[in-house]
């Protein structure tokens, strides 16, 4: 009860100094133009090129998001739901071209046919077609997509509006949410060339858009399986082999089954953790009440209202031997937190590290929604002050317990981190955090969207990483954060919002950050230019910028492919 004590009054203490650090400036500016229906741009337009844009920076920016925000008269209620909208940013020996298109979805195709939303999303519920008569209205209310069963264990799989990032299995690229649909296309052209639904290679009803890759191709993902006597958390791994030219994820196993701590009420999750050796899954208080789910349509409601903050659980970390497929037989648990992006995480002594950008509020979900995010003036204020931040922290999971160990001793053998691992007389392991930041980072709204040096410094010990600042509801800084001496530098450019940063290496160094940021950053300023920026990610100063004259939304994730 003391502890729980201490916990609430250091986090009132946070709030009070960000919203001290708030009321210290003005309003918000209105950022709705970030967030509103843009049209595509299939033509390849030249990028106007200002600075020393690096001649060794050969490859595609892609990134995709939210771009179209209605049907009709129909509009989506949260900016997960938007149609995806695909952007190629090509370099190449200085020069740099931009387009986009709208992913060719079966969703997006259906909802033009109709020119209305038909197929329900996160958090909208597509609404019975008002042409039938009332007895069909009522009787839809208890169909899913493709006439499928109510209790099919697919129930959750509706949409193959896949817009949250690109992912990669056997070499080829993927459109990516966390339904079981994935989008397979072609990164030159940008056109989708084949759906995979991941329930027909194995029995998970998804994975997430955040997988993780070791060096010789092998991808391993996080996949939820449903049914009526549990739900499951299960470590995929897909192999880097094709076995011919029309293979997808064949071969995909589930290596790994991780009961859930209450069958019907599993945690949302959004990415994980892996080492060299380790998968570590966290599970935490960020609930999907599967009835809700199961009865979403005939109570009207859309998907997003099943998912609940229940901060009266704590966050359990699980470990999964990558080799084996084996649990690690320890319990390790820490205070309630929620955790969207993982940042990295290694072995060393014995120990798994892990790191993470953390929130101490997990009802950011329900705040994104559109109404919200459009508001101007003190309503915009109000909205961003009831956003938890985020902030990035380290944990640290002994591997090897000793049962003899006694009580109340922190068995985190590391000289360089604060963060402990103290055992309970149940024994379960009690892990404290180690935050990886100084405070300055408070005065940047916290960051997210935390990037590495991925090919060189996945599942090993680094120093670096890079994110968006929040001092707005989307990232309107860029942020390096040194985390052994808990130092940061800062982009910033004002009225104009970067997007989550990419990590490019100079061609055959080893040096951790030496190479370039790449950013999307845009401004709802019709005055003036997108552009594509290019940072010295050493130092985190400008290098150049690729100027484009189109409207672009905020969207979530990119990648980096060299050609």
């Amino acid at each position: 009860m003391v502890h729980q004590i201490s916990v609430l009054k250091k986090y009132m203490a946070n709030t009070y100094r960000m919203k001290a650090v708030f009321s210290k400036r003005e309003s918000l500016p209105c950022i709705a133009p970030l967030l509103t229906t843009v049209e595509e741009t299939p033509q390849i337009i030249s990028a106007q090129v200002q600075g020393h844009f690096p001649k060794w920076l050969n490859g595609y920016l892609l990134r995709t998001g939210p771009g179209k925000f209605e049907f009709g008269k129909d509009k989506y209620n949260h900016w997960f739901d938007g149609m995806a909208l695909l952007h190629q940013f090509r370099m190449e020996k200085g020069t740099v071209t931009y387009r986009s298109k709208f992913l060719q979805s079966d969703t997006y195709k259906a909802n033009s046919d109709h020119n209305r939303i038909v197929i329900s999303e996160f958090g909208t519920l597509a609404l019975p077609d008002p042409c039938r008569n009332v007895f069909e209205r009522f009787m839809s209310k208890f169909e899913l997509p493709g006439k499928q069963p109510l209790m099919c264990p697919e129930f959750v799989a509706m949409t193959d509006n896949t817009n949250v990032n690109y992912v990669r299995y056997k070499g080829d690229y993927y459109i990516s949410t966390e339904t079981n649909f994935m989008n397979k296309v072609d990164i030159e052209t940008m056109e989708k060339t084949e759906k995979v639904d991941w329930s027909k290679f194995i029995a998970v009803n998804g994975a997430t858009a955040h997988p993780h890759y070791d060096p010789d191709g092998t991808t391993y993902n996080m996949g939820n399986s449903y049914g009526l006597h549990g739900s499951c958390y299960n470590v995929i791994r897909v192999p880097p082999e094709k076995v011919d030219l029309g293979d997808t994820i064949h071969g995909a196993q589930v290596i790994c089954s991780i009961a859930s701590a209450e069958r019907m009420k599993p945690s949302y999750y959004h990415s994980f953790g892996m080492t060299k050796n380790y998968i570590i899954f966290i599970e935490q208080p960020l609930k999907m009440n599967l009835w809700k789910m199961v009865t979403s349509k005939i109570r009207g409601k859309a998907f997003s209202d099943a998912i609940s903050w229940e901060p009266h659980y704590n966050t359990q970390f699980h470990i999964v031997d990558k080799h084996t497929g084996q649990l690690l037989p320890g319990m390790y648990y820490s205070k309630p937190f929620v955790t969207f992006h993982q940042i990295n995480a290694f072995e060393d002594q014995g120990c798994v590290v892990i790191d993470l950008c953390c929130q101490d509020n997990g009802r950011s979900l329900e705040i994104y929604q559109l109404q919200n995010l459009r508001k101007a003036g003190e309503g915009l204020d109000q909205v961003y002050n009831s956003v938890a931040r985020s902030f990035p922290r380290r944990f640290v999971l002994p591997l090897h317990i000793n049962l003899n160990a006694p009580e109340g001793e922190n068995l985190s053998p590391l000289p360089y981190s604060s963060a402990s691992a103290v055992k309970q007389a149940d024994g379960k392991i009690w892990c404290s955090y180690e935050n990886l930041y100084p405070e300055d980072l408070e005065k940047e709204g916290g960051i997210e969207f935390p990037q590495i040096n991925y090919g060189q410094f996945s599942g090993k010990k680094y120093r670096f990483f890079y994110g968006c600042g929040f001092r707005h509801l989307v990232g309107d800084s860029l942020i390096k954060v040194d985390v052994v001496n808990k130092t940061l530098m800062v982009w910033r450019e004002d009225g104009f919002y970067p997007s989550e940063p990419v990590f490019v290496p100079v061609p055959g160094t080893n040096e951790e950050d030496c190479g370039v940021i790449l950013s999307v950053v845009i401004t709802p300023n019709q005055n003036k230019s997108n552009f594509l920026l290019v940072l010295d990610a050493r130092n985190f100063e400008e290098l150049s910028r690729a100027e484009v004259p189109v409207q672009m939304p905020y969207g979530f994730h990119s990648t980096f492919v060299t050609i």
